[in-house]
């Protein structure tokens, strides 16, 4: 039987339905010595079939056998087990078949082992991450919690199945707070030597059709702490520069008045008077730049005409402006959007533009206004772009680095935000989104 299941099935069975026939044939001659043609061959045939479907059925039987592997090797697949092989001796139509199931079972287990293999990593990476990570479904349950968020949030206890309220409730209440106020932003844990400052994401997507929230805690207090000594360090030598570069001449040219008058050589000193002013002038504003930008107070919004703010600028600083809708009112404080303004506006100007290609345009924003300040300059590099809204930061010789930061801190102080980008062609794009309350009310009317 081993040669014959070699053989394709087909081969198979055509083979052994003519051993039966030729059985048959041999028993009806047999029989025809003692009986008549007709008898001799129903009694051939009714020796013979029986015969034929015992052989037919025999040769079957691992093939049934087979059929029943496949089937439970299939089934296994389906429940996620790819262990199972299936060992055939044979050849033909159903060892090709054996050998491509053998093979579709090899291929998953060593797509299956990967796909372990990165669960672990990755389950590894989000456990071991110093970033707190909680996702949330839409009922408000925790569906995972590393092991920073169990520390921060559940005293090291598992917060898998348990409701963020509940979880939030026992949590320090500035976390609670901080969720409170929805979308991202900053808060501090502990008090005095003990603050802790941490910076929460968070992030909605759907999961298997159903939406999630991921947040994300991240520690920023040693790395705030990093960069306020840096800060220190960058303030004192501006300072340091801008004092050096002042009170030097002063200096020099009143010990040069000095002995002017004690030689009588009173012609040249106006000429030195008047450079000490210039300088102690400089010094003045410089210090009052640093002043403004420590010291601004909160916001003090009123209703205010766009066109009349422009107007007010136009006086200080030439630009070309744009406004949609002309009529157009904001609520912001006036003197420190006029402020901020006037500081971008120079800069345009400092970077190489044409005058004429300093623009201001202001125009609606679904809730509320978009400022832009463009220009034609050379640009900035990324790292400049990164580094830009930073205090203190600026790539020209003169500069204080404080327009910018400024501007930055007057939009945020209005719960608005800005951004820079390069502008094809040259130039630089500054836009400042600024929040409106009639612009949010007329959005959900």
């Amino acid at each position: 039987m081993a040669p014959l299941r070699r053989l394709p099935l087909g081969s198979q069975m055509a083979l052994l339905a003519c051993g039966g026939l030729a059985l048959a044939a041999v028993l009806a001659a047999l029989l025809s010595i003692w009986f008549e043609a007709r008898t001799a061959a129903l009694l051939s045939f009714a020796t013979s079939a029986p015969l034929t479907a015992l052989a037919i059925h025999r040769a079957l039987a691992p093939v049934r056998s087979l059929l029943r592997a496949l089937s439970g090797t299939v089934s296994s697949y389906r429940d996620g087990d790819f262990s199972f092989g299936i060992a055939w001796d044979g050849g033909g139509d159903l060892g090709a078949l054996v050998e491509a199931h053998n093979a579709v079972g090899e291929v998953l287990r060593e797509q299956r082992l990967s796909l372990v293999q990165r669960e672990l990593l990755l389950d590894t990476m989000v456990q071991n991450t110093p970033v707190a990570m909680l996702l949330i479904d839409a009922a408000g349950r925790v569906v995972l919690g590393n092991l920073a968020a169990r520390r921060l949030l559940g005293e090291g206890r598992r917060l898998e199945g348990r409701a963020l309220e509940g979880i939030l409730a026992q949590a320090d209440p500035a976390v609670g707070e901080a969720f409170a106020r929805g979308g991202d932003g900053m808060f501090t844990v502990g008090r005095e030597e003990e603050e802790e400052v941490y910076h929460l994401a968070r992030r909605r997507f759907r999961l298997n059709g159903r939406v999630h929230e991921l947040a994300l805690l991240r520690q920023l207090t040693t790395e705030l702490r990093r960069q306020e000594v840096q800060t220190w360090k960058k303030v004192i030598r501006v300072i340091s520069h801008e004092l050096n570069n002042s009170l030097a001449p002063i200096a020099s040219l009143a010990h040069s008045g000095a002995e002017l008058l004690r030689r009588g050589q009173t012609e040249r000193l106006p000429a030195a008077l008047a450079t000490i002013e210039e300088r102690a002038r400089h010094l003045e504003g410089f210090i009052r730049d640093y002043a403004r930008f420590a010291k601004m107070p909160a916001p003090r919004r009123a209703p205010v005409r766009w066109i009349d703010l422009i107007a007010r600028i136009g006086t200080q600083v030439d630009f070309a402006a744009e406004v949609q809708p002309p009529e157009g009112v904001g609520h912001f404080d006036s003197a420190q959007m006029e402020q901020a303004l006037i500081n971008l506006l120079k800069n345009a100007h400092e970077s190489g533009s044409a005058p004429e290609e300093v623009r201001l345009s202001i125009r609606r924003a679904p809730s509320g206004w978009r400022i832009e300040v463009r220009d034609r300059g050379q640009g900035m590099s990324e790292a400049v772009l990164a580094h830009a809204l930073l205090p203190f930061y600026s790539t020209k010789r003169q500069g204080t680095g404080l327009g910018l930061a400024l501007a930055r801190e007057v939009i945020e102080a209005h719960g608005g935000r800005i951004g820079l980008s390069n502008r094809a062609g040259g130039g630089v794009c500054v836009a400042l989104i600024l929040p409106d309350p009639d612009a949010a009310w007329a959005g959900h009317a």
